[in-house]
């Protein structure tokens, strides 16, 4: 079954398989700004990443704490299977739109 994926939940997929096991939070906020050109909020960067995981497509482990006196652990995410059919599903169900446009997308006087 093809889940539907929301453009940030595509996007933040995208970042956690780019950046490999054991991507967190911040990495994937910096990733997707700097593809997106755009800022992205901590809250909604991490909202998305549990949405995620709620759908099975990642997965997450905390990891040791920091070194640091007081050094908490991070959330590391990894794509699961199903994450990476999602990621094959949306990049066919995108190539199927894009296919014979052509000359379609050549800009068009207002």
């Amino acid at each position: 079954m093809t889940q539907t994926l929301g453009r940030l939940e595509l996007a933040a997929l995208l970042a956690v398989a780019r950046l490999g096991d054991g991507a967190y939070g911040l990495p994937v906020r910096q990733d997707l700004s700097d593809r997106a050109g755009r800022d992205y909020s901590v809250g909604a960067i991490y909202t998305t990443l549990q949405r995620l995981e709620t759908k099975g497509l990642l997965t997450s482990r905390a990891s040791d704490p920091l070194p640091v006196r007081g050094g908490r652990s991070r959330r590391l995410f990894s794509v699961t299977g199903a994450g990476a059919r999602a990621i094959r599903d949306a990049q066919q169900e995108a190539a199927a739109m894009w296919a014979g446009m052509g000359s379609a997308i050549r800009t068009r006087p207002t």
